[in-house]
């Protein structure tokens, strides 16, 4: 049987992601960053759960998501409830996770073709 590697037909892959970088294609970041399925933004401010406002999701949302993914570095720690509601009130989902459980659902959903927009926090 013959396996052939399929190139994905979106522009970004995470290959890894921990609490301190994350390899996106292969490209090792050590900030925390934006990720969608075509656009990667860099130096995002924020570096952990508890000092994010909803401010802080404007760039995320303004990429016209269906889902926010909010990777949280090793551990999962969600943020105030304002911040979850910005997202929420506009009718899109977000999930928060650990940075390696979101690098994971972000290539599946990316994938899929849905439009998902992934905020990885990183500590320096």
């Amino acid at each position: 049987m013959q396996l052939n590697h399929e190139l994905p037909d979106y522009t970004y892959a995470l290959r890894a992601a921990d609490g301190h970088s994350a390899k996106v294609n292969e490209r090792v970041l050590e900030a925390s960053f934006i990720l969608a399925p075509n656009e990667l933004l860099e130096g995002w401010a924020v570096r952990e759960s508890s000092a994010l406002v909803p401010e802080d999701l404007a760039p995320l949302l303004a990429m016209n998501p269906e889902l926010v993914l909010l990777g949280t570095g090793e551990r999962q720690v969600f943020p105030a409830a304002a911040v979850m509601a910005a997202c929420l009130t506009r009718g899109i989902g977000i999930e928060v996770m650990t940075n390696a459980a979101a690098a994971r659902t972000f290539n599946v959903l990316a994938g899929e073709g849905r439009r998902v927009v992934a905020g990885f926090l990183l500590a320096p």
